[in-house]
């Protein structure tokens, strides 16, 4: 790892997302996401947390993106709030929301940082969620002209596009285990929000070429590296079925235009007739500039004749971390080979991978995460390992920048490379920000490459005040 040679323009990052970090939930024209609402449903979220204020980002953007300086990253992965661009989830763009991602656009270019653009991170207008939601077709071509709105106003400078984030967990842990927001439960929404989710990936995409789009553009999948227990029949058929349930629903009809075949033995049937209509999966099929993968899961599965719907059951992994799930490194290596090789020789970015840990400061005031930097090094390892064997991976893109909302773990779980005192908004480097700091120093060292956070940035300063003091101890 140390002396692998990355391919010019190599995209390393962080990421984050609109609804996890900005805050501001009532100002300047925003209006109710799903989030929003879910968040105040008792039980829904940890301690009832909800990102009404967060890490306050929509009024600290400016020093946040003084930290990305200061970090050395050369691109930046965030997502556009629905509700903010497009209240109500209505045809008339709100002109304050879109003035906020106008700045940030232009505050990251003239920082040499690359904007990459997700559009919709599960931030969906609660008005739209009255009306069915991603269960309604309708949504699809609200998402189309959300999607042509912000690329009229950012189109000319963003050069990466990202149409959906994960549509397995807005589909099927959103409609179908209600865990996430909007919190139904049925399997039948579940896969009418499959197909309007993908639907809507594959119409934004045709309609921003149509709209001259002279960027990059693909989806986010987070995808799973899924293991039989042992090799009996029952085992090979469970992980068969799970690996259907989180890879192939979404890989098949995006590369193959069509869904698998062997649905029903996970749901019991296919989709209700109707919900696919003709060229709709040609739709989705669109060609595609980039795949973004979100990796955190290894699986090993087991039969599981209790359930004989799904039929599997997962192995608890061994040194499970606080999100109950354990790192393994060699499931991203297997995720990326297997999408180069069965489906598309398309470029590959790893839009996430990260750690959840109970971070803290010590009373030296340090933050030592030297977990999430083991993990860091073994997953850029394991990226660069399926790289030497051939797969166009460009970019890699830890999550997440800051900590944040996480979702229905709320505040509790901390993924971040930057520590978010949240009464006070302060912001403060973990020695995992130091080591990935120093990992593109080195890169950019090997390649020539003047590193970023070489300019003289007080946020530049306070990585190597920090790194120093860690040295000295």
């Amino acid at each position: 790892m140390a002396n692998f040679e990355y391919p010019e323009g190599f995209l390393w990052g962080v990421a984050t997302a609109a609804y996890q970090i900005e805050g501001a939930a009532d100002e300047d024209g925003r209006t109710a996401s799903i989030w929003d609402t879910f968040s105040r449903r008792p039980g829904a979220v940890m301690r009832g947390d909800s990102g009404d204020i967060a890490c306050d980002h929509y009024h600290r953007w400016e020093s946040d993106l003084d930290l990305l300086v200061g970090l050395g990253v050369n691109s930046y992965r965030f997502s556009v709030s629905w509700p903010r661009v497009m209240p109500h989830g209505g045809a008339s763009p709100n002109a304050k929301g879109l003035d906020f991602y106008d700045a940030l656009v232009d505050g990251l270019i003239a920082r040499g940082i690359e904007p990459v653009v997700t559009l919709y991170h599960w931030d969906l207008p609660q008005a739209l969620q009255d009306k069915g939601g991603w269960g309604n077709r309708d949504t699809v071509g609200r998402f189309v002209d959300f999607a042509q709105v912000v690329h009229a106003r950012l189109g000319d400078r963003v050069p990466h596009w990202l149409t959906v984030n994960e549509p397995y967990c807005a589909a099927f842990l959103g409609y179908r285990e209600g865990t996430l927001a909007p919190g139904i439960r049925d399997t039948r929404v579940a896969l009418h929000a499959v197909h309007h989710l993908l639907l809507a990936h594959g119409s934004a995409v045709r309609a921003l070429r149509a709209d001259g789009l002279k960027g990059q553009i693909g989806i986010t999948l987070n995808l799973t590296s899924v293991h039989p227990a042992s090799e009996t029949d029952g085992d090979i058929a469970a992980a068969e079925r799970l690996d259907l349930y989180e890879n192939r629903m979404f890989l098949d009809p995006v590369f193959n235009g069509q869904y698998p075949s062997d649905m029903a033995a996970v749901f019991g049937h296919g989709m209700d007739s109707g919900v696919v209509r003709e060229g709709d999966l040609a739709t989705i099929s669109t060609p595609l500039d980039f795949l973004g993968i979100n990796y955190y899961e290894r699986h090993a599965v087991t039969a599981d004749p209790a359930e004989p719907q799904s039929g599997w059951k997962l192995v608890p992994p061994t040194g499970a971390t606080i999100s109950g799930i354990s790192v393994e490194p060699a499931g991203l290596t297997e995720v990326l080979s297997r999408v180069a090789r069965d489906y598309a020789a398309l470029p590959l970015v790893i839009t996430e991978t990260g750690q959840a840990l109970f971070d803290y400061a010590d009373p030296e005031g340090r933050i030592k995460d030297t977990e999430r930097i083991d993990f860091l090094q073994s997953h850029i390892a394991a990226a660069s390992h399926a790289m030497a064997d051939g797969v166009p991976l460009v970019g890699f893109f830890p999550w997440s920048f800051m900590d944040s909302f996480e979702w229905a773990w709320g505040y509790a779980h901390r993924f971040g490379l930057y520590y978010v005192d949240y009464p006070t908004q302060q912001r403060r480097p973990k020695e995992s920000a130091v080591w990935y700091s120093g990992w593109l120093r080195s890169v950019h060292a090997r390649s020539g490459i003047a590193a970023h956070h070489d300019v003289n940035t007080q946020a530049a300063q306070t990585l190597r005040d920090v790194e120093d003091t860690r040295c000295v101890a």
